[in-house]
């Protein structure tokens, strides 16, 4: 394999998790960041230290210029084969009687928008129908798709919930142009997302919770992505996997 993967996000958490073992599975990975260069950097000589190939991509998918600036440098490092929707944002809990109109317009433009333009380049890409040699799409959802998280973050949950529902769509739609189209449901994992929305030690407070009786780790997800991008998910699209201790 020589294809090209970008993950979105993939400075830290989850989407470094899955840039690694993109890189281990055989992908070039491009890896998008919106903020933290350094992070970003210290994943790509991670993939470089054990002979893979990689690049760091400044990209904030909440503004269509820098995906489009991602894809193109993607263009440059090898055909795309195969593009992992992490990036996406948390905010401060709160009640939906509390939320601003500028909260909402965030969450939804980074979590929702982003993702599908994000996927539309990628079918202009990989489709058959534009010349492409086929791929795959993974997209990080959430359990709160389908627990709501009343009281928490009701519109996070909510953009999840569209991210579900495009995963299924986008997969009937392009499944016959080469491409597959999945979904990754986390549960509580052990990252710093919980510091973004202002409740760092969340998934060990409640790890109790979980059937499995602890938290998830970014490499059980990651582990999971890549198994979806890999040929041994050959016949599987339009599915959304649970990755969450049984939650």
């Amino acid at each position: 394999m020589n294809s090209v993967a970008i993950v979105t996000g993939g400075s830290r958490g989850i989407g470094r998790a899955t840039a690694l073992a993109a890189a281990k599975l055989g992908y070039k990975v491009v890896v998008g960041y919106a903020s933290n260069e350094a992070a970003a950097d210290d994943v790509v000589a991670a993939i470089e230290a054990s002979n893979g190939k990689a690049i760091a991509v400044k990209c904030d998918v909440g503004v269509e210029a820098d995906i489009l600036h991602l894809f193109k440098e993607a263009d440059g490092f090898g055909r795309l084969g195969a593009l992992v929707n992490n990036a996406g944002v948390v905010d401060r809990t709160a009640r939906v009687d509390e939320m601003s109109a500028e909260r909402l317009a965030r969450m939804m433009t980074v979590n929702v928008v982003g993702s599908i333009l994000c996927a539309r380049e990628a079918v202009k890409r990989m489709s058959r129908k534009h010349g492409g040699a086929g791929g795959v799409i993974v997209n990080l959802s959430s359990v709160a798709a389908t627990l709501g998280s009343p009281g928490l973050y009701v519109d996070y949950a909510a953009s999840k919930g569209a991210i579900d529902t495009f995963t299924v769509g986008l997969a009937r739609e392009v499944s016959a142009e080469g491409i597959r189209v999945n979904a990754i449901r986390p549960g509580l994992i052990d990252t710093d997302i919980h510091a973004s929305g202002g409740e760092p030690g969340r998934a060990q407070r409640l790890a109790h919770s979980v059937p499995m009786q602890r938290v998830g780790t970014a490499e059980e997800v990651a582990n999971a992505v890549v198994w979806l991008m890999s040929d041994e998910a050959s016949y599987v699209t339009g599915t959304i996997f649970d990755v969450s201790g049984g939650r």
